[in-house]
């Protein structure tokens, strides 16, 4: 059956009027269909999958296909009619997709990590700009999340293995011997694109950060010694991790945790721990912002063993700081307060380390350590029910992080989200009206970043304000101000 029968019933199956009508229109055979759908699978890692002109004429009878058969079909027409098409379009259902094809569960091999790094990188590339990818993937969370996730740990089967250069060479493709000046090149781009994010925002350059990863994916199918294959690996991990970044930032979060999860596989091919923690770290961000501080926490403790004697000491403060905040939305206050401590005594060494830093850790300087542990100190004091004791731990903190954004001048993002979280321990401490000079300052730099993450804060922010002060007049100014100047989420790119 080749791994693609039946889902539905005899009684089910009526004849697909809604596939064999964009059948039709395609112009294509049933047999090119089935060799589109063959060839887009073994991209994917579907190797079980083979169809064939029969199959097809089953599909079209009302047969429903099992994942990621929908998926690919919606793919291939939407890219042969260049609009999207979607799933439920083609008449076909969704309700069994498979982990590997859209989940976290994925195979932890070189060959199926570039397979599916640039089929999705090519999907998001297509069709991210109408909101299609993001809304075809789900998020995945709890043990559906974490125990994939700790397969990060598990050794490769042995170094002879782990080592050998991935051969996926497509046929009649010439290969491509990388010199190291062109290996420089792309690792330089990594940088200049982090440089970018942290001054413009996730939504202005992050199309061209999945086009340069779906380039090295592309380079990574041809056959290069052991030594270059890691390096690009590593390059695909730090894009991939990028990527999951900027749609985090600009509120595509599946579509965020899927670049996340596949930089983590292409860590673990680069044999890059460090980088695998940062990129954990990036993973349980996202799950404080949604909610879900159990999960971060997980994700970090995770994130320290696995690069427990291999990280910087800025990378651990990092990881500490991260562990803090999980801890504070948990309202666990004690243990909040050991992390920060350990946060702020592992930083004091990070200049004093003989190792370098890598360039995507460079970014946790002062300023960051201050605004992660106050945020720490401002999310307990929420969670406590707004307590002042907490929102007074907050306040010189955040006071320093604020000053010391201001002075750096180019992590526009990260001063813009402090002054915010200086304005909610404005509202914690009961000034409304030096909340709102905060959140105005705060509005000036919005303008100029594209971050939907900062957006939604800000008038997160203001609609507590607009509902405890709705009296006070430069909070009504500020909130109308707020709605004629950032208007509700922008299309992200």
């Amino acid at each position: 059956m080749g791994g693609n029968g039946a889902n539905g019933t005899p009684a089910d199956k009526r004849p697909n009027q809604q596939l064999t009508s964009w059948f039709v229109r395609s112009g294509w055979s049933k047999g090119e269909l089935a060799r589109q759908v063959n060839r887009r699978a073994r991209q994917m890692g579907a190797h079980h999958i083979s169809t064939d002109t029969s199959r097809v004429r089953r599909w079209l009878d009302g047969e429903q296909p099992r994942e990621p058969i929908p998926r690919i079909l919606s793919e291939l027409f939407s890219e042969r009619f260049g609009t999207v098409v979607p799933v439920e379009g083609l008449g076909l259902r969704t309700a069994h997709q498979s982990p590997s094809a859209s989940g976290v569960d994925l195979p932890w091999a070189g060959p199926q990590t570039v397979a599916l790094l640039n089929e999705f990188s090519r999907s998001d590339l297509m069709l991210a700009r109408r909101g299609f990818l993001g809304t075809s993937l789900a998020l995945s969370a709890g043990p559906a999340l974490v125990e994939p996730m700790q397969r990060w740990l598990v050794p490769a089967p042995s170094a002879e293995i782990s080592q050998a250069p991935v051969e996926l060479v497509t046929p009649g493709r010439r290969a491509q011997c990388l010199s190291e000046p062109e290996l420089d090149f792309l690792e330089a781009t990594s940088v200049m694109f982090r440089q970018w994010d942290a001054q413009c925002g996730g939504g202005l350059r992050r199309k061209a950060v999945v086009g340069q990863l779906h380039e090295v994916t592309d380079l990574l199918q041809e056959p290069h010694p052991a030594h270059i294959t890691r390096r690009l690996f590593k390059v695909a991990a730090e894009l991939a991790e990028l990527a999951g970044w900027m749609s985090y930032d600009v509120g595509l979060h599946p579509t965020a945790q899927k670049y996340f999860v596949l930089a983590l596989h292409a860590a673990k091919e680069a044999g890059d721990k460090p980088l695998g923690s940062y990129i954990l770290s990036g993973m349980s961000r996202q799950m404080i912002h949604l909610g879900r501080p159990e999960d971060a926490l997980e994700l970090i403790h995770l994130a320290q063993y696995g690069s427990r004697d291999c990280a910087t000491p800025r990378t651990q403060a990092m990881l500490y700081a991260m562990e803090a905040r999980a801890y504070a939305n948990m309202g666990q206050p004690s243990r909040c307060k050991r992390a920060v401590r350990m946060a702020e005594d592992t930083f004091s060494d990070a200049d004093l380390a003989a190792d370098p830093d890598p360039d995507w850790i460079r970014f946790f300087s002062l300023a960051e350590l201050n605004g992660e542990n106050a945020h720490s100190y401002r999310d307990l004091a929420y969670v406590a029910g707004r307590s002042p004791t907490y929102a007074s731990l907050a306040a010189p903190v955040m006071e320093r992080a604020v000053e010391l954004f201001a002075q750096d001048g180019e992590h526009q993002r990260s001063y813009a989200l402090n002054l915010i979280g200086m304005a909610t321990v404005n509202l914690l401490q009961k000034e409304p009206e030096q909340a709102a000079v905060l959140a105005e300052e705060a509005m000036k730099v919005a303008r100029q970043v594209r971050s939907e993450r900062v957006n939604t804060r800000l008038r997160k922010t203001l609609d507590t304000a607009a509902r405890d002060y709705r009296d006070v007049a430069d909070v009504v100014r500020l909130t109308d101000k707020l709605a004629a100047q950032l208007p509700e989420a922008a299309e992200a790119v």
